[in-house]
C-alpha cells in the first residue's frame, strides 16, 4: 500500500511513523508546495505540488496518485483539509481514499467562530467569543467579561496573529494588527471568505491546559481519547506534555466525537479551571502537533489507519499513563531538495 502525505512541511516524524507502520509493504510519498520541506528527507518519494488553492492542485494530485498507485491521502495542514474534503468522491471513484472528514466538519474546525457556536449549541463550555467589537464592548460595559482577552484570527493556525490585550487601547491596536497579520500570511486564503469578520475577541481562560487526541475510525465511530497535560508550548504547538488518565476529560472527548462525527484524529485543546470546569478552546480535524506524545506512549494511529484500510482488525490506540515527553530540535541538510521539482526517490 502506498500512502501520500500532503502539506507535510516540518512534520517529518509523521513520515517516519507511516514508513514504520508500512514496514516495507509499500511506500510513503510526501507532497509539499515548497521544496523547503524537512519532511522530504524522511520520505521514500517526494514531490513539489502546486499551491493548495491553485486550480491545478487537485488534478495534479489525482494524476500523481494514479501514476504511482497511491491508495490513501492524508493531509497534515488545515488549509489543505477543506480542499481535499470537497474532492473526496473524485478520488474515491479512482480507488483512492482521502482520510479527511466531511466538509461540514472541516468548516466547524477551521472557522473558530463556527467552532464556538458548535460547542455552545452542543452543550460544551467554551470561552466567550465575539465577532464584533461592538458586542464585546457592550458585554464589557455590563461586566459580563473582563480583561485580559485574546485577539486572534477567525481562521487561525498555530500562533500566527494571536495577542493578549490587557485594556481597550491594546485591544484596538491588536485588532488592527491581526488584520495585517492575516493579509501578510497564508491565513488570507480562508479569511477571504469574510475579511470584515476575520478577527475574533475571546475570553481568556485561566487554568491547566490539556491536549486531546480524539480518535474515530474511518466510519466516524468513536474509539478512544488520549489526554496529555501540557507543560510547555512553542510556536503554538505542545513542546512538553505528560500522558494522564482523567475520565472527566476523556468523556469530553467522547462527547465531541459523537457530536462532530470526524474521521481519524481530532486534535483538541481544553482548559480545566481552578473550579474544575472544563472549557474546550480549539478543534483541529487532523494529526496535530501533540500527536507525537500519544505515539511515544504506545498509540500507533498510522498503523491502525493502514489496518483499517486493509480491513485488518488490529488497533493500536491505547497509551501508557505517566509518560512524560518533550520535543527535540535537530538540523537537516535539505539543500538537494531546493534544486529538484520532479518526482524523486530517496
Amino acid at each position: 500500500m502506498n500512502i501520500l502525505l500532503t502539506s507535510a512541511g516540518r512534520r517529518g516524524y509523521l513520515v517516519k511513523y507511516f514508513r514504520e507502520a508500512l514496514n516495507g509493504d509499500g511506500f510513503v510519498h510526501v507532497g509539499n508546495s515548497s521544496p523547503v520541506s524537512p519532511a522530504f528527507t524522511y520520505a521514500d518519494y517526494h514531490i513539489v505540488t502546486p499551491l493548495i488553492y491553485d486550480e491545478n492542485y487537485i488534478p495534479f494530485l489525482l494524476n500523481y496518485c494514479k501514476e504511482y498507485d497511491i491508495k490513501a491521502i492524508i493531509s497534515l495542514f488545515d488549509i489543505d483539509l477543506y480542499v481535499l474534503s470537497c474532492h473526496k468522491k473524485e478520488f474515491k471513484d479512482n480507488g483512492i481514499e482521502v482520510i479527511v472528514s466531511d466538509p461540514k466538519v472541516i468548516e466547524i474546525c477551521n472557522d473558530k467562530w463556527n467552532t464556538y457556536n458548535f460547542l455552545i449549541n452542543n452543550g460544551f463550555n467554551a470561552p466567550l467569543t465575539y465577532i464584533k467589537k461592538e458586542t464585546f464592548y457592550e458585554d464589557y460595559n455590563n461586566m459580563k467579561i473582563e480583561f485580559p482577552v485574546i485577539v486572534k484570527p477567525r481562521w487561525g493556525m498555530g500562533s500566527i496573529g494571536v495577542y493578549v490585550a490587557d485594556n481597550i487601547e491594546e485591544l484596538n491596536v491588536f485588532y488592527e494588527k491581526v488584520k495585517r497579520d492575516i493579509l501578510s500570511s497564508y491565513l488570507k486564503y480562508e479569511s477571504n471568505q469574510d475579511l470584515d469578520k476575520a478577527v475574533l475577541i475571546q475570553q481568556m481562560i485561566k487554568g491547566q491546559e490539556y491536549g486531546l487526541d480524539v480518535i474515530n475510525d474511518l466510519n466516524c465511530n468513536y474509539k478512544n481519547t488520549i489526554v496529555r497535560m501540557k507543560y510547555a508550548m512553542r510556536s503554538g504547538e505542545t513542546d512538553c506534555a505528560l500522558i494522564v488518565d482523567d475520565n472527566r476529560i476523556k468523556s469530553v472527548g467522547e462527547n465531541l466525537s459523537f457530536a462532530l462525527k470526524h474521521i481519524a484524529n481530532l486534535d483538541c485543546d481544553i482548559f480545566v479551571t481552578a473550579n474544575n470546569d472544563i472549557y474546550v478552546l480549539e478543534l483541529n480535524a487532523r494529526f496535530g502537533g501533540g500527536y507525537p506524545f500519544s505515539h511515544i506512549a504506545g498509540v500507533n494511529l498510522p498503523k491502525t489507519i493502514i489496518n483499517w484500510l486493509s480491513n485488518k482488525p488490529e488497533e493500536y490506540l491505547s497509551a501508557k499513563i505517566g509518560v512524560l515527553a518533550q520535543k527535540d530540535i535537530s538540523m537537516l541538510d535539505i539543500s538537494e531538495y531546493m534544486c529538484e521539482n520532479d518526482h524523486v526517490k530517496k
